[in-house]
């Protein structure tokens, strides 16, 4: 996945915004939370981090070319970072990140899910 396939998919999921923040990374965020972050190893390879339920969690981050986010998942969070595309397609990738965008909504209160469009319950 390229940064601008990376881009273009999280643009078309529903209330998102973008902003480049954190050293260059391009974040997503669903009304003010963050649901993904895409970043580069030593400006090279896209490295793509989302938020997981916990099962797949515990499953994913035991996979070649995935691995707990750093960061995050030293803090109890469960979010994986994709490094190679090894163990997860682009097509599955983009499934992960549809749900980490859902479970991130899915905090946001109902009167700001509303006023999103995302429904309030």
């Amino acid at each position: 996945m390229t940064l601008d396939d990376y881009n273009g998919f999280c643009a078309s999921l529903p209330a998102t915004n973008h902003v480049v923040q954190w050293g260059g990374a391009h974040v997503w965020k669903v009304g003010t939370k963050v649901f993904a972050i895409g970043g580069w190893d030593q400006g090279q390879h896209l490295f793509v981090t989302f938020k997981c339920s916990d099962i797949a969690y515990d499953v994913l981050k035991e996979q070649p070319g995935l691995r707990p986010a750093p960061y995050l998942a030293s803090r109890g969070m469960k979010w994986i970072q994709r490094q190679t595309s090894q163990s997860m397609d682009d097509g599955a990738l983009k499934d992960y990140l549809r749900e980490s965008h859902r479970l991130v909504a899915l905090k946001l209160t109902k009167q700001a899910r509303k006023e999103l469009g995302l429904g309030a319950g």
